[in-house]
């Protein structure tokens, strides 16, 4: 049993340097160490060996044992280090290369206008207001003075959900929310995503994005709406533009209102855009419809108010010479990299 503790010693001392990897050593670790090794083996015979004998066989297995250990951590400490120096020089950076120029992204056209939007209304004392996009009919047609069987649901071909939810058509439902909740003075504008069931083209598509606006005290004016968004035209488009207020038909609104800016591309000389007449059109408005009022518990007597609403979509399309709304959304890069 001695003899066969000294050849193992023997083989540890050729086999273990020669291990090239951790791999190797782990393999070497488990052949003479392991449950079924041969210094296992041995040590489970020691009870055959004499009392005489066992105290020297016992030093000999021990000192097998440490040799072994011995040299597998001195052999992991070459292979660790050779293993490291070869990954630091696999992972070395080359600082001398150029630097990689990072692609920065940039807003959306329609948030750039959106944003402008918010800043001029908010700047001029309006609150911003969102609701849901998915409504009631109540909240979408019949509360704005539009019941089942008016005529001007024809102008709202919708998403409908069931027979009494629906995508909403535009964002004024917002408004009628938030006079449900509050007493006047309400000053708010609602910008959000809207939905109608149109043929995608050049200037259409089924989904939009929509600013509604809302003014609700005592004592307001029509003279109140038409300068306030004389000077949002202003702040818009520059403070050359002039604005003129065309009759109009809306339902919840009475007077209603076409808002026309002045061409600020051809300086109304005429030109693709304005149609060779000088004006662009940009917004509807006017005072909300008595009726409107008294459907959230208002005193039309007492208080009054007035309504607007513009498609950002539009205005961004005059604002950047756009002439396709489709653009907005194809997410091509080439087309929304000219607005950083």
């Amino acid at each position: 049993m001695t003899q066969k503790l000294l050849e193992l010693q023997a083989e540890a001392r050729d086999a273990v340097p020669a291990a090239n990897n951790s791999a190797d050593i782990e393999e070497l670790r488990r052949h003479f160490l392991g449950k079924k090794g041969p210094l296992t083996q041995i040590l489970r015979g020691m009870g055959n060996v004499t009392p005489e004998e066992r105290p020297i066989v016992g030093k000999i297995a021990n000192e097998t044992r440490e040799l072994i250990e011995q040299l597998l951590a001195e052999q992991t400490e070459r292979v660790s280090a050779r293993e490291s120096e070869s990954s630091f020089d696999a992972e070395r950076i080359d600082v001398t290369l150029p630097g990689r120029a990072l692609n920065v992204g940039n807003r959306h056209p329609l948030t750039i206008v959106l944003d402008e939007i918010c800043d001029i209304f908010t700047g001029l004392g309006f609150e911003i207001v969102e609701g849901p996009e998915v409504e009631t009919d109540w909240y979408n047609f019949v509360a704005l003075n539009i019941p089942p069987d008016h005529p001007a649901r024809d102008d709202h071909a919708s998403f409908y959900i069931t027979d009494d939810v629906l995508l909403r058509t535009e964002t004024s439902a917002v408004q009628i929310r938030t006079m449900e909740q509050r007493q006047p003075p309400v000053r708010i504008i609602a910008p959000g995503r809207v939905y109608r069931r149109d043929a995608v083209d050049r200037t259409h598509c089924h989904t939009f994005h929509q600013v509604e606006g809302l003014l609700v005290d005592e004592h307001v004016t029509f003279a109140d709406l038409k300068g306030t968004l004389d000077v949002f035209a202003k702040r818009m488009f520059g403070e050359r533009v002039r604005t003129t207020f065309r009759p109009h038909y809306f339902p919840f609104t009475e007077p209603s209102a076409e808002v026309d800016i002045s061409c600020f591309l051809c300086d109304q000389k005429g030109c693709g855009v304005c149609k060779g007449s000088g004006w662009i059109e940009v917004l509807g408005s006017g005072m909300v419809h008595p009726k409107v009022l008294e459907n959230v518990g208002y005193d039309s007597e007492k208080y009054s108010g007035f309504a607007f609403g513009m498609g950002v979509e539009r205005l961004a399309m005059l604002k950047f010479g756009i002439d396709d709304i489709r653009l907005f959304y194809e997410n091509d890069l080439r087309f929304l990299r000219q607005f950083r």
